[in-house]
């Protein structure tokens, strides 16, 4: 795993002859490539980019609202489609549930599922947060957003999450 620096982004795009039109990021570093990204550059992320690929990413990008009415007593589920070995930085088991613990404490309740598991009650949840659904087809992603509406529940996903928690959503092209 290489680390993400600033001095590696600002020497990537100081390698190039002109600027780029868009730059594909990992969501987890959106700020810090937001930061150095020349002005006339767009920004997006594999994630994002999945997301309106084999999902909703109108829903998506409404569901990341949902952060603003989130507290220290909401309940999230994270749903993620692959049933891979977590790594130990694993995105959707540890970074999105410590993202969230740090804005809104300790309290806030992170479930978590893989898989084609997801529980029958979304009810009970005040945000469910998907990946980016590359081991699903479209059809399935927007099944699950369906139940998620069906549910009154707002759905994001991963890079629209983050985008919005980091305070650029409305800077990322989707």
């Amino acid at each position: 795993v290489v680390s993400v620096t600033a001095d590696r982004i600002d020497d990537a795009l100081n390698a190039l002859k002109a600027p780029p039109a868009l730059i594909i990021t990992d969501s987890q570093v959106f700020p810090l490539v937001y930061e150095k990204k020349p002005a006339e550059s767009a920004l997006t992320s594999f994630s994002v980019l999945m997301a309106a690929y084999k999902g909703d990413i109108s829903a998506f990008v409404a569901g990341a609202e949902a952060v603003d009415r989130l507290n220290e007593n909401s309940r999230v589920l994270i749903a993620e489609a692959c049933t891979h070995a977590p790594l130990e930085e694993d995105i959707g088991r540890v970074k999105i549930p410590a993202m969230l613990k740090k804005r809104f404490g300790l309290g806030i309740r992170v479930d978590m599922v893989s898989g084609k598991d997801l529980p029958a009650d979304l009810s009970v949840y005040d945000l469910i947060v998907h990946c980016g659904a590359c081991m699903f087809n479209r059809q399935y992603v927007l099944s699950r957003i369906a139940a998620a509406h069906a549910a009154g529940v707002p759905i994001t996903n991963y890079g629209t999450l983050i985008a919005k928690i980091t305070g650029i959503l409305d800077k990322v092209t989707y």
